[in-house]
């Protein structure tokens, strides 16, 4: 994507960036010396995405100017641009490395006008707070561990990030009821689903919790989770299960109770857990980290070893960096040809 770079140490400059593919959108995350960008209307009509781009700072500071609004933001802010519209951005050169966490949002797959998202652009977006510190959370999470999730997976992530994007900017707009009635119940949803994935070590957690933190009635709650074909109890108790599971087959945490393990991820009791561990799996605690202990001597030498029943998959999806990464993904930094 088009646009001209100029920067006050070529001699110095250093620049990675990579993207993962979740279906419809995509991620990109990038880490830069301090240069300056500027991308015109002449740049646009000789090349571009169509796209919102929303980054999450992770490191440093830069500015940005576009449609008659100019921001700074820092470490932990957030601020979306349109790459159909000219840009130009700054980063400081006292101000060190930096890096972000980009969502390349196609204009077509956003629910809100554009002349409402006009209003937006290159504005600071606090990420310490509301929907937005919830969208932050997701993005950190997904650079950190995308990588490790198969391509279903990665789409299913994809529907997420539109729908917490979407939210956040119409959280920032003060327009969150001009939003479809699903898209507010989706990612209510999935504000409950993380609150929940925060939780699971409190043994405090249950319906009644999760909906008061919400300020919404059980009844309420029961009724968003109705579709989801898993309840809101269940999906605590799975996700308390899973992590115990994984926590017993590490052999780093062999010198862990499995009392402990349990009480780490919520569980009442010993007696409590050990019983829905065996109703989940067909095998008691014990049982099951003893059949790790005795799969992995033999993986290491070659031999077949006998696996606990588990998700595997044969590959799976990583950071690539095609030849656009550079610059499809990134135009206010100014990385492009």
């Amino acid at each position: 994507m088009p646009a001209a770079l100029s920067s006050e140490r070529p001699a110095e400059f250093h620049g990675e960036a990579a993207v993962l593919d979740l279906g419809e959108i995509r991620v990109s995350r990038f880490s830069l010396s301090p240069l300056r960008s500027r991308r015109t209307a002449a740049m646009i009509r000789r090349g571009d995405p169509e796209q919102y781009q929303l980054a999450l700072l992770r490191k440093g500071v830069t500015s940005l100017s576009q449609h008659r609004s100019e921001c700074t933001v820092g470490t932990g802010d957030l601020m979306l641009w349109d790459t159909s519209r000219p840009s130009c951005n700054q980063m400081p050169a006292t101000g060190g490395q930096v890096q972000a966490t980009i969502l390349l949002l196609p204009r077509n797959i956003m629910p809100l006008r554009t002349q409402r998202l006009d209003q937006v652009l290159a504005r600071r977006i606090p990420g310490d707070r509301g929907m937005a510190a919830v969208l932050s959370s997701f993005m950190t999470a997904l650079e950190d561990h995308g990588a490790e999730c198969g391509p279903d997976e990665l789409r299913r992530l994809g529907t997420v990030a539109v729908d917490l994007a979407t939210a956040c900017l119409a959280q920032h707009l003060d327009t969150e009821d001009q939003l479809p009635a699903e898209v507010r119940t989706q990612a209510l949803v999935r504000r409950i689903r993380a609150f929940i994935e925060h939780n699971l070590g409190d043994p405090e957690l249950d319906p009644s919790a999760v909906a008061a933190h919400h300020h919404i009635s059980v009844r309420t709650l029961h009724q968003l989770f109705h579709d989801q074909g898993e309840s809101v109890r269940a999906r605590i108790r799975r996700r308390r299960l899973e992590q115990c599971r994984s926590d017993l087959a590490d052999p780093g945490l062999r010198a862990r109770h499995v009392s402990a393990i349990a009480a780490r991820w919520g569980f009442s009791g010993p007696v409590v857990f050990s019983r829905s561990f065996r109703e989940a799996y067909g095998l008691s605690p014990t049982e099951f980290r003893a059949l790790c202990a005795r799969a992995r001597p033999r993986s290491a030498t070659g031999g077949s070893a006998v696996r606990p029943a588990t998700a595997t998959r044969t590959s799976r999806p990583s950071w690539g960096m095609p030849p656009e990464a550079l610059t499809e993904a990134m135009a206010p930094t100014g990385l492009s040809a």
